[in-house]
């Protein structure tokens, strides 16, 4: 058997290696990696199979290595998991051995198998994938990347903090930046705090500090009042139209909230800062760009009308409207004040507007339930109620909850502390949420009361009087549905923007060029956001260093003597502006051709669907390469 496969090694046009990963057991389990090993050798064009516990390892691609430099093989194969994991790091690899990292066929036997099937099924179709990938491998020609060329200019969307510390960030690198803003200010909703758990630091101090730094520095242009209007372009070479017109707010009263001179000056919580360069009447312009960074940020929820009495008494409020409170009515005293009115008694109902549940919590207008942790708000609350406890020792507080979650350095103090602080909690269950009522039995004039079964008592029935109900509000993305609309973002089903991996690649769309910073990617604190927001400008910066972007060459190509321009891969493109027919000049004749611009081209191949005479193929998925899967497919079958 070993001669055989020799003989088949020295006829074979070309050396496939095929390197199959046990994945630790996740793929082992179920898939008996050894068989597959002893039946994909056997192909013709195969020179060799190796298997690895973990084949993404520096031991892993060594092999792959060594195989490529002493000439074994000229093509690889690796059956793992999914390519969206490690399909950069293999290629990767291979480059380094000196091979063009083009040459490189993945095949999917965790999720495609492992993860499906059992037994004699999973050994079968993993068998199947590999010889399928080989027999592609076997056709596969090295290409090279296609070269744009990138203008050394990022623009950032959105002024909050993560917009903020991603243009400080870029400028820092020297690289140029725009930074657009919709609203007057900066700052955002952190400019909307008084101060940050656990740290203790003032908000406005935060956003004063980095909002002068970037107004002060030359490498950045700042335009508030600003939207997108246009988008077109592609990595490096982006093009945005921005219309800029006066805010609808009165210009004192907004000159007033913000900054007290027109430069940095001094800052008043809640107002973020005016920059100086509000319009006075609508303008547009363009911004020619080589990156995008998205900073759109986060609203809070704002409950219905009825939602724990929210809208119907004028005692339920919601905490970001309780801490703007605090941090304008400082008063000294045994008790706190809200509206003017001594607070004796206060309850705090958590998870308002997160980790709604599906038959048990409204649909909004939207159709929608915001099913996610917001992840901030326990944290939020429970600094709020130390501060109140510390200060105004006469007023007691009752935290109605579900789970307190309070992750991240520093945070699980603040619930140690709460306890100290003689804060009582009451937890209850996900369909017995806390009811809201108008207090009509309790003396002591409290206006509401809060009734909930007490899972910590074991299901005893609770009734809190009170003089004030704070709901902690999670929070939502902001609607950005004209940039989804106009760039094609990709949203999760909690209606954030989605990169590409949480781990892997965490700030990047699938669009290259575009990345992600801070809350309008999910719920984050704001350190959290600021590593984001650095984490975008590292990655925008590292596109850009060069002053040009390589991409795959996986796009249309199209043969110019079979094609005839009849337009119908245009039509069914599915990127604006990736194909177009053009008038070109052929054997002496002016005709028309399908042309095709790479940097925008998906690489999808819908155009090749459509095309009648077979003129386009997709670099790196060729008809041919098609072909040799499906007949490789076939032979299995036959031979089986």
């Amino acid at each position: 058997m070993v001669d055989e496969n020799k003989d088949k090694e020295k006829t074979s046009k070309r050396k496939v290696g095929v390197y199959i990963c046990y994945c630790g057991g996740n793929i082992s389990d179920h898939v008996d990696v050894e068989k597959v090993r002893e039946r994909v050798e056997k192909q013709p064009e195969v020179a060799v199979v190796r298997t690895n516990v973990f084949m993404c390892s520096d031991p892993g691609q060594e092999m792959i290595m060594e195989d490529l430099k002493n000439g074994t093989i000229d093509r690889v194969v690796v059956a793992s998991c999914a390519p969206s994991l490690h399909e950069t790091t293999f290629r990767g690899a291979i480059s380094r051995a000196g091979g063009n990292p083009y040459i490189y066929e993945h095949a999917n036997i965790r999720e495609q198998v492992s993860w499906v099937h059992h037994g004699d099924k999973a050994t079968d179709k993993a068998t199947r994938l590999v010889s399928m990938a080989a027999a592609k491998a076997e056709q596969l020609k090295p290409l090279e990347s296609i070269r744009v060329e990138a203008r050394k200019h990022a623009t950032v969307i959105g002024g909050g903090i993560a917009g903020l510390r991603a243009a400080k960030d870029l400028a820092d690198r020297g690289i140029k930046v725009v930074l657009l803003e919709k609203s007057p200010f900066l700052g955002g909703q952190l400019a909307n705090l008084d101060r940050i758990a656990p740290t203790g630091d003032k908000a406005a101090e935060l956003v004063s500090d980095l909002a002068g730094q970037v107004l002060n520095d030359d490498s950045i242009t700042v335009h508030t009042c600003s939207a997108v209007e246009n988008f077109e372009g592609y990595v490096g070479n982006f093009k945005l139209g921005v219309k800029k017109q006066p805010p609808e707010m009165d210009q004192e009263k907004i000159k007033q909230l913000g900054a007290k001179d027109e430069a940095v000056g001094e800052f008043i919580p809640f107002a973020g800062i005016y920059n100086g360069a509000m319009p006075s009447v609508p303008e547009e312009f363009t911004v020619e760009t080589g990156v995008i960074i998205l900073a759109t940020g986060f609203k809070s929820y704002m409950p219905y009308k009825g939602e724990y009495g929210f809208g119907e008494y004028e005692q339920v409020v919601t905490l970001p409207e309780l801490i703007r409170s605090m941090a304008e009515n400082k008063a000294a005293g045994n008790l706190m004040e809200y509206n003017g009115r001594k607070i004796r008694s206060m309850a705090m109902i958590h998870c308002v507007g997160s980790r709604q549940i599906p038959g048990i919590h409204p649909e909004n207008e939207g159709g929608y339930l915001n099913e996610y942790c917001s992840r901030t708000c326990c944290s939020a609350a429970l600094n709020s109620s130390n501060i109140i406890r510390t200060s105004y020792p006469g007023t007691r507080i009752f935290e109605f909850y579900r789970d307190i979650r309070t992750y991240g350095r520093g945070q699980e103090e603040l619930y140690e502390d709460a306890a100290r602080n003689q804060v009582v909690f009451l937890r209850f269950d996900d369909d017995a949420s806390p009811k809201v009522a108008r207090n009509t039995s309790h003396s002591g004039d409290f206006p509401l009361t809060v009734k909930v079964k007490d899972t910590l008592t074991f299901g005893e029935d609770v009734e809190a009087p009170v003089d004030l109900v704070v709901l902690v509000t999670g929070v939502e993305p902001n609607n950005v549905s004209d940039l989804v609309e106009m760039m094609k973002l990709p949203v999760g089903t909690d209606r954030f923007l989605l990169e590409v991996h949480p781990k892997l690649r965490p700030v990047e769309l699938p669009i290259s060029g575009i990345l992600l910073a801070g809350t309008c990617q999910a719920p984050m604190d704001v350190g959290e956001a600021c590593n984001a927001a650095g984490a975008a400008a590292v990655k925008a910066a590292a596109l850009l260093g060069r002053g040009y972007v390589e991409l795959d060459p996986f796009v249309a190509l199209v043969d110019l003597e079979k094609c005839k321009g009849t337009g119908d891969c245009v039509e069914a493109c599915l990127s604006d502006g990736a194909l177009n027919i053009v008038e070109i000049e052929l054997d002496g004749q002016t005709v028309k051709r399908a042309q095709v611009t790479p940097a925008l081209c998906l690489g999808c191949g819908a155009c090749v669907g459509v095309c009648p005479e077979n003129a386009i193929e997709v670099a790196g998925w060729t008809l041919k390469q098609y072909e040799a899967m499906v007949d490789r497919i076939v032979a299995q079958e036959v031979a089986a």
